[in-house]
C-alpha cells in the first residue's frame, strides 16, 4: 500500500450510530483505529504529510457490503454469469465480498475436486473478495469434511428440485447423513426451504389449467405451504444435531414464527451459538415488490420461492425490524435472455440484482424512516457473521479489512440496461428510480470503483484455505 490512509467523513456509519470522524487504515489495508473529527485533525497536523487523507465530506462512510448469496455460475454456465462480470457489478454496488453458491456451475461445488475447478476459474478474475458455499446432494456426505477443511463457509441443499439436474434435492435420510458428517465441524447447513407434500402434488394435478403468462399462475404453483412443509421437516431434525442451520431467501412470512420457536428450543437445550444456530435471510426483491405489481409475461420477476402479496411483504419488514430475520441478500441468479420467456411456468426462476442491492435496500429502508446503521446491520455485519467472517469483514472496527464505501444517501439514479454490469442485462429493476449512490468502493484500503468505473485489474482474494 505504501502509506497509512485516513478516510474522513461527517457521517461515519457503524451499527452503533453515525458520527463525524475518520477511519485510520494501516499500510496493509487493515483498519487501525476509528477516530473522532478532533482526533483526526490532530493526527493530520502531526503526520508531516506521511498519511494520505481521503475526505468524503458529507458522503456516508460505510463498511463494504457482504452478499452471501450470489450465483456466479462459472465454470459450465459462464454464458449466464462469470466471476469477472459478477464481481465488477458487485464493486460498483458497494459490495466488497460475495459468497458463491454451489450451483448452477458445472461441476457443482459438491467435492473438493469440483471446488478446485471453480477456484481455478475465479483466480485472477475477481474484483472483490469471494467466498464459497459447498453443496449437499444425495450421497456426498463423505466429501463434506474435506470441503470444510478447504474453507467453504457452509453448505446448501434443496428440499425440492433445484432446476438443474447436476444438483438434485435431498430427503430426510440424506439430511441425517449430512448432519452426522458436519457435527463438530462448526460449519452450517443452509436450506432452500420449499417442499411439496403428497396433498400438494395430488392437488396440483386436479387444478384447472391457467394462463402461464399470468404471474398468479406461477404464484399459486408454489404456495406458502411449501415453505411451511420444509421448515417443519428442518426443525424436526434439529433435536438430534448441534449443527448450525440457515434458511435462505425466506419468502413467506408465515415460516418466521416456526424459526423463532426452533431458536427457543435450542436455547433451552443450552445451544450457545449466535441465534442458537438457527438463522434466516430474506432478499431485496421480497422487500421491494409485491405480487400485484408484476406485469403479465414478465419473467424477470420470477424467482423461487415467489414474490408474494403486499401483506406478506409488510410482515417480512416487520419481522426484519424485530430481528427475527437476520440479513438481506441479493440471491443474484442470472441466466441468458432466451431462458426468460413470457411463460412463467417454463422460464428460468432467478432475479439478477447483485449490483443494486445496497441502493435497493436503502430506497425501501429510508422510506420507512430507517437510519443508515440499518445498512451495516443487515447488509454487512449480518452476512459476515453468518459466514464466519466477522473477524475480517462486515464492520468498521479495529483489526478488520478496510473494505469501505463512500455512499451518497440523498442522491438518486434510474436503473438502465446500459448501467447494468453483470453479464446479461436482465433485471426487473430497469426503469426504477433508486435512492442512494455508491461513489467509491475500497477493498483493503485500495480503491476498486470510482467515478462510475471499476478501477485497475482484479485484486480480490479467494477466501479459501490451501487445499
Amino acid at each position: 500500500m505504501g502509506s497509512r490512509q485516513l478516510f474522513l467523513s461527517r457521517r461515519v456509519v457503524t451499527e452503533a450510530g453515525v458520527s463525524d470522524g475518520a477511519v485510520l487504515v494501516d499500510e496493509d489495508g487493515i483498519i487501525e483505529e476509528l477516530l473522532t473529527r478532533e482526533e483526526a485533525n490532530q493526527l493530520i497536523a502531526n503526520s508531516d504529510g506521511k498519511i494520505k487523507v481521503v475526505d468524503g465530506g458529507d458522503q456516508a462512510l460505510l463498511a463494504g457490503v457482504v452478499d452471501s448469496h450470489v450465483h456466479v455460475n462459472e465454470p459450465g454456465r459462464t454464458a449466464w454469469e462469470g466471476f469477472r462480470t459478477a464481481t465488477n457489478a458487485a464493486a460498483a454496488g458497494g459490495i466488497t465480498t460475495i459468497v458463491d453458491m454451489p450451483l448452477n456451475s458445472i461441476p457443482p461445488t459438491t467435492t473438493v475436486e469440483n471446488l478446485k475447478a471453480k477456484a481455478d476459474s475465479a483466480k485472477g478474475n475477481v474484483y472483490v473478495d469471494v467466498g464459497f458455499w459447498g453443496g449437499v446432494v444425495p450421497g456426498n456426505q463423505d466429501s463434506l469434511k474435506a470441503l470444510v477443511k478447504a474453507g467453504v463457509i457452509g453448505f446448501k441443499c434443496f428440499l425440492c428440485p433445484s432446476g438443474v439436474d447436476e444438483f438434485p434435492n435431498v430427503d430426510a435420510e440424506d439430511l441425517e447423513k449430512a448432519f452426522a458428517a458436519l457435527e463438530g465441524t462448526e460449519s452450517l447447513l443452509a436450506f432452500h426451504a420449499e417442499m411439496e407434500d403428497d396433498k400438494d402434488k395430488n392437488g396440483s394435478k386436479k387444478k384447472k389449467k391457467k394462463d402461464p403468462e399470468e404471474y398468479t399462475t406461477y404464484l399459486e404453483s408454489r404456495p406458502p405451504t411449501m415453505e411451511l412443509n420444509a421448515i417443519s421437516l428442518i426443525t424436526s431434525l434439529l433435536i438430534n444435531t448441534n449443527v448450525r442451520v440457515h434458511i435462505v431467501h425466506v419468502s413467506s412470512a408465515s415460516v418466521v414464527p416456526l424459526l423463532d420457536k426452533a431458536r427457543e428450543a435450542r436455547r433451552a437445550a443450552g445451544h450457545a451459538a449466535w441465534r442458537a444456530g438457527v438463522t434466516a435471510e430474506t432478499c431485496h426483491h421480497y422487500l421491494t415488490f409485491s405480487a400485484d405489481q408484476i406485469p403479465r409475461g414478465q419473467s424477470e420477476y420470477k424467482c423461487a420461492p415467489p414474490i408474494r402479496d403486499l401483506d406478506n411483504k409488510e410482515k417480512l419488514w416487520e419481522y426484519l425490524l424485530e430481528d427475527k430475520l437476520d440479513l438481506v441478500v441479493s440471491d443474484h441468479s442470472p441466466c441468458t435472455p432466451d431462458l426468460k420467456t413470457s411463460n412463467n411456468m417454463e422460464a428460468w426462476g432467478g432475479i439478477s440484482s447483485v449490483q443494486f442491492g445496497l441502493s435497493l435496500f436503502w430506497t425501501a429502508a429510508s422510506a420507512r424512516k430507517l437510519e443508515l446503521p440499518s445498512i451495516s446491520k443487515y447488509l454487512s455485519a449480518g452476512p459476515a457473521r453468518l459466514c464466519g467472517l466477522q473477524n475480517r469483514k462486515g464492520a468498521l472496527r479495529t483489526g478488520l479489512d478496510a473494505d469501505l464505501v463512500f455512499f451518497d444517501p440523498e442522491a438518486t439514479f434510474t436503473v438502465t440496461a446500459e448501467s447494468v454490469r453483470h453479464k446479461n442485462k436482465l433485471t426487473p429493476y430497469i426503469g426504477r428510480e433508486l435512492r442512494g449512490v455508491v461513489k467509491q468502493t475500497y477493498l483493503r484500503g485500495r480503491v476498486i470503483y470510482e467515478d462510475g468505473e471499476v478501477t485497475g485489474e482484479p485484486r480480490g482474494k479467494l477466501l479459501l484455505n490451501d487445499f
